[in-house]
């Protein structure tokens, strides 16, 4: 940005694409990082956290920013794509500056910070926060964002940044993410210090949060699910898919998962108790016990209407089967699956019962892992059902349970190899080391 150029609030830079010289997206903007100084000085921003498509976040130095224009950041090309490390004394500004309650210098006023703004110092390359958008009033719970009087002061207009807040608020941060698909703010959240992550967690609605535990490994699940309190650990669990909620369950010191097992609505704490009976690497601990199930003489477009639920998964869309009632698993006599293009070729009118595609054998519930991924590779499925010995439905095992069982256990953190192609040099910035 050129000298004289308008301030930037940093609200506007949250998930904008980064680019190289040559017009090729690197990455997208994830946070900014600031270093406090002394006094009323305001804060030097150091560079950003950039988020590269393999998903690993790194350290672009503001040094090597060359444009912020029309919703894009420009580099010189030059990346470092050594892992971003944030260093003591460094802050993030959407982890740890915003939802802050800061003092008015001049009133000596509590206010919330909602947005921080960004400015390029005249005839030098160092950028610096020189502006701070805040709210009057007490603060008010998530996404209550309209109450109390708002301005826009100087830096030095307020104190409070250096000291840790122990109630940081959420919304703001909650609603600079609003957009991101759940693995995607599951990474935020993973990026993000203990205590952040808790205040993000306890703002998110269940549903909102049961979907991103799913992604998230296994450590920061137990760590975010033991700072709910129980009765909202007991909802969120309900919440979430029955195999990830039963997988995660089975985690926890077994004082803990009967505590909360009872505190679950009795048909979901017997859907929990009966995964968890299988053991964890074989088609009945992988199964979601909630696939579609319908019975003979539902017609196509009782099927389609079913698939039409925006909460269902693509995989768990993929296909419905079909079973003599009753229709909640276990359920009656299994028939056989009918795939959605099947559905979207048969008159509306057609009945199931009618179309089904019976020749495939089904998954046994002590199925081996490798038998259930040898069975989605053999016949190209995304999804299978799990069938006891008896013919009844037990539940649906889909494509991504099985990949998330046979990569390691780290995959969530595992990047890929990364080319030189873009320029990228050893140079270390800050945040880089």
């Amino acid at each position: 940005m050129a000298a004289g150029a308008p301030r930037i609030f940093v609200s506007h830079l949250s998930g904008i694409a980064v680019f190289d010289p040559a017009g090729d997206q690197v990455g997208r903007v994830r946070d900014l990082v600031v270093m406090l100084r002394v006094g009323r000085k305001p804060p030097r921003v150091l560079g950003l956290v950039v988020e590269l498509p393999t998903r690993r976040r790194i350290f672009l130095p503001m040094t090597r920013v060359t444009g912020i224009d029309s919703g894009q950041v420009i580099t010189t090309g030059v990346l470092n794509v050594r892992r971003f490390e944030q260093r003591p004394t460094e802050r993030l500004v959407f982890g740890e500056l915003l939802d802050r309650r800061v003092t008015l210098t001049e009133t000596q006023e509590e206010v919330t910070v909602l947005d921080l703004s960004v400015q390029q110092l005249p005839a030098r390359r160092d950028w610096e926060i020189d502006k701070v958008f805040v709210r009057k009033g007490r603060r008010s719970g998530a996404f209550r964002r309209n109450k109390g009087e708002t301005l826009t002061v100087e830096w030095s207009g307020v104190t409070g940044f250096s000291v840790e807040e122990q109630g940081q608020g959420a919304e703001n941060l909650l609603a600079t993410f609003e957009q991101l698909r759940p693995a995607d703010l599951a990474n935020v959240l993973h990026h993000l210090s203990a205590k952040r992550r808790a205040e993000v967690a306890a703002a998110l609605d269940d549903d909102r949060l049961a979907d991103v535990l799913e992604e998230l490994p296994e450590d920061d699940q137990i760590e975010i699910l033991g700072k709910l309190k129980e009765e909202r650990a007991a909802d969120v669990l309900e919440a979430m898919d029955p195999d990830d909620a039963a997988d995660l369950l089975g985690e926890l010191p077994e004082a803990d998962k009967e505590r909360l097992l009872s505190l679950m609505q009795p048909s979901d704490a017997a859907d929990m108790r009966r995964l968890m009976a299988y053991e964890e690497h074989t088609a009945g601990g992988l199964m979601t016990t909630e696939p579609i199930v319908l019975r003979p003489d539902a017609t196509v477009a009782d099927a389609l209407a079913r698939i039409r639920n925006p909460d269902l998964s693509p995989a768990h869309a993929a296909q419905v089967y079909v079973c003599r009632p009753p229709e909640e698993t276990p359920t009656g006599k299994y028939l056989g699956t009918v795939h959605f293009q099947r559905l979207l070729r048969d008159p509306p009118y057609t009945l199931v019962g009618s179309i089904l595609d019976d020749d495939l054998q089904p998954l046994e519930p002590d199925a081996a892992l490798p038998v259930v991924a040898g069975f989605f590779a053999a016949y190209d499925m995304v999804a299978a059902p799990v069938v006891d010995d008896s013919g009844a439905l037990l539940g649906a095992v889909t494509v991504d349970d099985v990949l998330d069982h046979m990569l390691p256990d780290d995959w969530r953190e595992t990047e890929y190899h990364l080319d030189d192609a873009a320029g990228t040099t050893g140079e270390v910035g800050a945040g880089g080391a």
